[in-house]
């Protein structure tokens, strides 16, 4: 970006870091949730104003779909002909007006002078000028116009909340394989898309034998499914000792109880060998392996890209004796490693549409396009995964993604590939057991579909199969 010293002087620093991560993300494919901590740490911010540098990205990441219907109505043009960092500037003022309880003063002047930073003097007077029309009616007036220009159903939710139609629609789909009923399911539907656009709570996992978050002396509860999960009210994680010693990371419910399901499948037996596949970055493979190291078994960690094998490395630092960090094609370990596992962990690259709530901008950057090669690759890391478990070995697929394609489809058609060498697992009592409840008797038992509006977990989807010969 330009420096111009007055202008940087004027803008706060909040402001300021929150557009550079939103360029970055539509510039470079940048992830918010690693450049944001980066930059905040670098800039020393107080607490307060973290927080907003915090709100101001990840909301405007998260609106991003609808603000620019309401820049669009206030410009007199499409988004597509503003230039993109001025765009930028915009989106980051909408979400000031519309979506904070910011001074409308203090939202146009700064945005108008980081228009002067990052463009052109002509800039600025759009800029005031698109914004001061934005002031002139408040939020629900704009949503009321935003949702009249929207030409059906499916787009009017997309407007409303901020949603690709694609995702809507694969929601939709797969909240009616979930079993709900055809009356129910709009209104079940809307719950989801509101769901995914509340921040969500930070989630904590104690590692078993290393900490107890029973322990942790920090303000929070337990999670409701996970028996080592807790949730922090706020603040830096890296604020916590334990923390800083890996004993305790930073981990959806969704994710442990993905784990866990591997884990507590059935009783260990010592000399166990396990396999996370796809391990980067390691969160999960850090919960096997304190589960592993307790019951006497081994964890192998696989991640064919260097910088994620390495955050797998760092993440199992905490261990004992840190299992071993494989850089192996996943869909060649079933030819290199066959009938060697007794349990493997397949948590599979997938679309990433069940953790909209804390990757926002992840809706922006996935198409329809994607999902087919990913459902290709999966299909491989299973049949590689089925390949290198031993007969009586203990399989667990797992996506963050709610996709029938990636979820269900995948299980219907492991099990059609493999006929009568792989079986389906009850997944819902065990997942029912982890949590201490009473599995309810239901058609998909061999699956379970995590969702942000009921289980306030990301939408992880975990099935269970043994392989019988």
């Amino acid at each position: 970006m330009n420096s111009r010293p007055r202008s940087s002087q004027i803008v706060q620093p909040a402001r300021r870091i929150a557009l550079e991560v939103i360029t970055a993300v539509r510039e470079d494919d940048a992830y918010a949730n690693l450049l944001l901590p980066t930059k905040l740490a670098r800039a020393k911010l107080q607490t307060n104003d973290a927080a907003l540098a915090t709100e101001l990205t990840y909301g405007t990441l998260r609106m991003r779909g609808y603000y620019d219907r309401v820049i669009s109505l206030a410009a007199g043009r499409p988004v597509e002909k503003i230039d993109p960092v001025v765009l930028d500037v915009l989106e980051l003022a909408t979400h000031q007006l519309l979506g904070m309880r910011t001074a409308s003063h203090a939202a146009v002047n700064e945005s108008v002078e980081l228009a002067r930073l990052v463009s052109s003097r002509s800039a600025t007077g759009f800029v005031n000028g698109v914004l001061r029309s934005i002031t002139r009616s408040d939020p629900d007036a704009w949503r009321d116009r935003v949702i009249a220009d929207a030409k059906d159903d499916d787009s009017r939710l997309a407007a409303e909340y901020s949603h690709p139609t694609w995702i809507i629609r694969a929601f939709r789909r797969s909240l009616s394989a979930s079993g709900v009923s055809p009356d129910a399911l709009e209104d079940e539907l809307r719950d989801l898309l509101e769901a995914d656009n509340v921040p969500p709570r930070l989630g904590l996992v104690a590692l078993p034998g290393l900490a107890d978050r029973g322990d942790i002396g920090i303000p929070g509860r337990a999670t409701r499914r996970s028996p080592i999960g807790f949730s922090a009210t706020g603040g830096d994680p890296s604020d916590i000792a334990e923390v800083r010693a890996g004993t305790v990371r930073v981990q959806d419910e969704g994710s442990q109880l993905a784990a866990l399901a591997l884990s507590r499948a059935a009783s260990i037996a010592p000399g166990e060998k396990w396999l996370d596949l796809c391990a980067g970055p390691g969160g999960k493979s850090a919960l096997l392996a304190a589960e592993a190291r307790l019951g006497g078994a081994v964890l192998t960690a696989n991640e064919p890209v260097p910088a994620r094998a390495q955050l797998v490395r760092n993440a199992l630092e905490a261990i004992d004796d840190p299992p071993e960090v494989l850089q192996l094609d996943g869909t060649t370990i079933g030819a290199l490693h066959p009938e060697s596992f007794d349990r493997i962990l397949v948590d599979a690259p997938c679309t990433g549409l069940g953790a909209l709530r804390r990757r926002p901008e992840a809706r922006w950057r996935k198409s329809p396009r994607d999902v087919a090669d990913l459902v290709q690759l999966q299909e491989r890391l299973i049949d590689s995964a089925v390949e290198a478990l031993r007969p009586g070995g203990i399989l667990a697929y797992v996506t963050c993604s709610p996709h029938v394609a990636e979820t269900r489809g995948q299980v219907a058609g492991a099990l059609s590939r493999w006929g009568e060498r792989l079986t389906a697992i009850d997944t819902r009592s065990v997942v029912a057991a982890i949590a201490g409840e009473n599995a309810e008797q239901e058609q998909h038992a061999s699956q379970v579909q995590l969702w942000p509006h009921i289980d306030a977990t990301d939408a992880m989807f975990i099935a269970l199969f043994r392989k019988t010969a």
